[in-house]
């Protein structure tokens, strides 16, 4: 079904690619357009993570620059029964989360200093199991493919541009085509995302749930980045903005809405559903998966999980464990390490 539905996102993009090049050079100019995208679906099929990684300057991490984080997707992937996927850190404040890959055994998840530093050690946990699940039902190949063919639908908008004054008799509508192309150019970045499905965000928010063992630890994470993303700008994403779909939460402002051109579906509605299955799940209570202790659903207190206790107590515990001392990771670029979060 996902191959299916890659290949169908695939026809949709050449056929519009073709579409753009026609209006900018006529026959030519579509045929010239078919064969980049022909190259493009190839190589994107191939390379697009890379690619997107590359765009964002990620840098790899490993068991000695960051030992507990990448423990946590380690333990996180064995509980969903994944391929350890290769981890990712982007330099950027505002904390974000997003998986990329052609399949499970080429995948990879990257997460922002931001959402290391700025949320607790259950919500980022949250938050890469809800990466995972992206992985786990194949949605990173569309996502990704779908972001490096919509870059280069709108960088033919910028040829367009310096063509648009240029008059060519083997362009069907001449100046104006080219206008148009303009103008269409920058909006596939839009239209690609709406023709991904915003609803696998819903199943991949139950499922990472499902893997991380508590729906609410996800939930507060949501809530967190939402509030962060409207107020410290993404560069990265803002220069590569039909990669905006990839990201747990929209980078880009400007995308409250619930709309038919929105990205991501509203947080409020992901969170209510989340609180719905946390509801579901303290009614019908599952056993715990085999090496994690028993959980309770948390209240206003400190929370746990498999992976100690929250760094956030919302009130003094009565009898808890002492909490877990949180290491040392050094970014080397010797950014501020706020107080708040496991790995600041």
């Amino acid at each position: 079904m996902n191959f299916a539905r890659t290949a169908m996102l695939l026809a949709f993009m050449t056929a519009l690619f073709m579409g753009v090049g026609y209006l900018i050079g006529g026959q030519g100019g579509m045929l010239i357009a078919l064969v980049i995208a022909a190259g493009m679906n190839v190589f994107s099929w191939w390379n697009s993570d890379r690619m997107v990684l590359s765009a964002y300057d990620a840098q790899a991490l490993d068991e000695r620059n960051a030992p507990e984080f990448f423990g946590m997707i380690r333990d996180l992937s064995q509980r969903a029964g994944l391929p350890m996927p290769r981890v990712y850190l982007i330099n950027e404040d505002q904390p974000n989360a997003f998986a990329t890959g052609r399949n499970p055994d080429n995948a990879a998840v990257a997460a922002s200093t931001g959402l290391l530093q700025r949320l607790s050690h259950e919500e980022i946990a949250g938050v890469m199991a809800h990466e995972l699940a992206h992985i786990e039902s194949r949605d990173t190949l569309t996502m990704t493919v779908t972001a490096t063919i919509a870059g280069a639908i709108s960088m033919l908008g910028n040829f367009a541009f310096f063509l648009g004054g240029s008059r060519d008799n083997d362009r069907p509508l001449g100046g104006i085509g080219a206008l148009v192309a303009m103008i269409v150019a920058p909006f596939a970045a839009m239209l690609v995302q709406m023709a991904i499905s915003r609803t696998r965000e819903y199943a991949a928010d139950r499922r990472g749930a499902e893997i991380c063992g508590n729906p609410l630890w996800l939930a507060s994470a949501l809530r967190k980045i939402e509030a962060n993303a409207h107020r410290i700008p993404n560069g990265h994403a803002e220069a590569n903005p039909a990669t905006a779909h990839m990201f747990i939460i929209n980078p880009l402002s400007g995308e409250r809405m619930d709309n038919l051109f929105s990205t991501h579906p509203s947080t409020d509605n992901r969170v209510a559903e989340l609180e719905k299955f946390a509801q579901a799940m303290r009614q019908a209570p599952r056993p715990a998966p085999r090496g994690a202790e028993t959980r309770s659903e948390p209240s206003a207190g400190t929370r746990r999980g498999p992976w100690g206790p929250s760094t956030e107590p919302a009130e003094p515990a009565k009898a808890e464990p002492k909490p877990r001392s949180s290491p040392t990771i050094t970014w080397g670029r010797g950014d501020r390490k706020p107080p708040e979060g496991p790995y600041s």
